[in-house]
């Protein structure tokens, strides 16, 4: 059975972590998805001086103390990247890396999505194409199979890949690359030359939240959303960078702070239905 948690929140930066505060404030179960804090862009910052309350601090230990704070809060922490947030009734199912999580509500907190999509990549996902080699690599089972990314979940990912495919093609630099197929995606190309393959895996730090829930909009670089942080979805709300322009972290504490509320609010509502 999958675990459950009143309110799940994908991202760890300032945005997620006031909204876990606040959720956590509000007698709500939280669990919180997040990458490594050294990959975080606040981390590479390398001063703070427009914060209130703090005069000077480096984004390193800006973010060391969030990260601390979020640990000892009471949320449960899930290192890893959400690859999918799918409504299911009245709550939703979050997928994140091989584990499953269910949730009355989603909080978007996730930062910036600087990476483009591949030509090829939004077209063929679910056909061909992945973003967890270890959830669906079994799939492709003795079969030639590429994958494109670096570091070190690339990496762990590629060993398993070797292990159970009978040919892995990895591709570890930022290239441009073009995924093509009829039905499924069948070739991958890369600097004008096409490698016949079974599957596509893309291993990157974050899933664009274009692909990450069915229905939001997004426009001019950020989720659409409304003074109370709700998007189009019913149940998932938004805050800081990944809903746009400014990228202000006391912008982005506020909004994971609205956020929170919206959700615990959207929650004790479905609970007395």
């Amino acid at each position: 059975m999958a675990d459950s948690f009143d309110v799940m929140i994908i991202g760890g930066g300032i945005a997620g972590v006031s909204a876990a505060v606040t959720c956590l404030n509000r007698g709500k179960t939280v669990g919180v998805v997040t990458n490594p804090v050294e990959t975080s862009s606040l981390y590479k910052a390398e001063n703070v001086t427009n914060y209130p309350g703090i005069a000077s601090m480096s984004g390193a230990d800006m973010a060391k103390q969030l990260f601390s704070q979020l640990e000892n809060s009471g949320a449960e922490v899930i290192r890893g990247r959400a690859l999918s947030v799918m409504p299911f009734g009245s709550s939703f199912g979050v997928a994140v890396g091989n584990d499953y999580y269910q949730a009355g509500a989603v909080i978007i907190a996730a930062g910036i999505t600087r990476e483009k999509l591949y030509p090829g990549e939004a077209e063929f996902l679910g056909r061909g194409v992945s973003y967890c080699a270890t959830c669906d690599g079994m799939l492709y089972k003795g079969r030639r199979v590429a994958l494109i990314g670096g570091g070190e979940e690339a990496e762990h990912d590629a060993d398993f890949l070797r292990g159970i495919c009978s040919e892995l093609l990895h591709f570890a630099d930022g290239g441009k690359y073009e995924i093509k197929g009829g039905m499924k995606a069948d070739t991958l190309v890369y600097k004008g030359k096409e490698y016949k393959v079974d599957a596509v895996f893309i291993i990157k730090d974050t899933v664009s939240v274009t692909q990450l829930v069915p229905g939001l909009r997004y426009e001019k670089g950020g989720i659409v959303t409304g003074r109370n942080m709700e998007t189009d979805v019913p149940g998932v709300f938004a805050a800081g960078d990944c809903t746009g322009k400014p990228y202000q972290l006391a912008k982005a504490a506020g909004e994971g702070n609205i956020a929170a509320l919206s959700a615990c609010e959207y929650v004790d509502k479905n609970k007395g239905n």
